[in-house]
C-alpha cells in the first residue's frame, strides 16, 4: 500500500531491536473495559526506554546506516520524544547528534536529550520551524537527517509495536493510535493492513494538533496553527507522505479537547498508576469521551509516551 512498508521490513527491525528496546507490557484495564463495554488493553510505550515508542524507529534507522554514514553526524527535528530516541541511538553508536526542538518543548524532554550527549537547539518558536532549521543544518554540514515521521526504517521500527500486540493479543479487533505526523500510524498500519486486515485502526489527536484529520477531510494538506497543547508530541503539520499513510492506514480518526486530555492524564495517574504525557493519553481521552462508536472487542490503546513535566502532572492531578 502507498505510504506503508512491508511486514518483512518490520520483522527485520524487530530483530535489530531485540535486547535493545523493551518489549513493553500490554495490560488489561478493568475500569476502561467497564466504561467502554469491551475488553480494553493498554500498550505501555510510556515504559519504553527514553519514555516513548520513538526509540524503536530512531534506533532502527541508525542501525540500518553504514558506519561511514553515521560518522558524518546525525540531525533531527523533534517535539521531544523523537529527539530522545535519536540521542539514545546516537550514544549507542558513539556518533554525534544535533536535535532541533521548539522553544516550547517540555523541559523533561530537552534536558533528557542533552543528558544523552546530543546537542540541543531550542531557538525556534514551533515544531515546523525546528524542522526547517534541522534540514538546513543537514544540508550545510552533510549530516544525515532522521525524519520523525517518515522513512522506511523509521516506520518499520515503529511497526514492531503492532507485532507485539498481535503476539500478546491475537484476537485484537481494534487498535487506537495517537496520530501526529503519521510515523507511529504508518508503522502499525504496515503490519495490520498486511497480516491482520480485519483489525480496525482508529486514530486520536487533539483539536490543536489535528492536521491529519483536517487533511483527510479536505483531501489535501491543510496547515494548522501552533496553539499551545498538552499533546505537544503530536504538534506540527503533515506532509504528503503523512497524508498517504493516513489514507492507507486509518479507518477513522477523532479529535479530543484539551480538557479531555487533561482529565485522561489525571485519570491514568490516579486509576492506573501510570505517568502519561498528553500525546500518549489522547486514545484514552477519546475512549472516555465516548468518541468511538460500536467498538469491537478486544481493543488495544497505544499509550505512546510518558515524558511529562512533573509540575504539569501535579497540577492536573490537583484539578481532578
Amino acid at each position: 500500500m502507498p505510504g506503508l512498508v512491508s511486514p518483512d521490513r518490520v520483522r527485520a527491525a524487530a530483530a535489530r531491536l531485540h535486547r535493545v528496546a523493551r518489549r513493553t507490557p500490554l495490560r488489561h484495564s478493568r475500569e476502561l473495559s467497564r466504561l467502554a463495554g469491551v475488553d480494553v488493553h493498554l500498550k505501555l510505550e510510556n515504559e519504553q526506554l527514553t519514555g516513548s515508542f520513538k526509540l524503536r524507529g530512531a534506533f532502527n534507522t541508525l542501525a540500518s546506516m553504514s558506519p561511514e554514514e553515521r560518522a558524518r553526524g546525525i540531525v533531527a527535528s523533534s517535539a521531544g520524544n523523537h529527539g530522545l530516541g535519536v540521542a539514545w541511538a546516537a550514544r549507542h553508536f558513539a556518533v554525534q547528534a544535533t536535535i532541533f526542538v521548539p522553544a516550547t518543548a517540555p523541559a523533561v524532554k530537552r534536558e533528557g536529550i542533552a543528558a544523552l550527549g546530543a546537542r540541543v537547539d531550542a531557538s525556534r518558536p514551533d515544531y515546523d520551524a525546528a524542522m526547517v532549521a534541522a534540514l538546513d543544518f543537514a544540508a550545510r554540514e552533510g549530516a544525515r537527517f532522521v525524519n520523525p515521521c517518515a522513512g522506511d526504517e523509521l516506520l518499520a521500527g515503529q511497526g514492531t509495536i503492532a507485532i507485539e500486540i498481535l503476539e500478546d493479543l491475537p484476537d485484537v479487533a481494534a487498535v487506537i493510535v495517537p496520530v501526529g505526523g503519521g510515523g507511529l500510524l504508518g508503522g502499525i498500519g504496515s503490519v495490520l493492513r498486511a497480516v491482520a486486515p480485519a483489525v480496525r485502526i482508529l486514530g486520536a489527536q487533539s483539536e490543536r494538533t489535528d492536521a491529519m484529520a483536517r487533511s483527510l477531510a479536505a483531501g489535501r494538506i491543510v496547515d494548522i496553527g501552533h496553539d499551545p497543547t498538552l499533546a505537544d508530541g503530536l504538534a506540527g503539520g503533515i506532509d504528503e507522505d503523512g497524508l498517504a499513510i493516513g489514507r492507507a492506514a486509518l479507518d477513522a480518526i477523532v479529535r479530543v479537547s484539551e480538557e479531555e486530555i487533561a482529565r485522561a492524564i489525571a485519570w491514568l495517574a490516579e486509576e492506573e498508576s501510570l505517568t502519561v504525557e498528553g500525546s500518549g493519553a489522547v486514545g484514552v481521552a477519546a475512549l472516555r469521551a465516548g468518541l468511538f462508536t460500536e467498538l469491537p472487542s478486544p481493543v488495544a490503546i497505544v499509550i505512546s509516551g510518558g515524558n511529562i513535566d512533573p509540575g504539569v502532572l501535579s497540577g492536573l492531578r490537583v484539578r481532578r
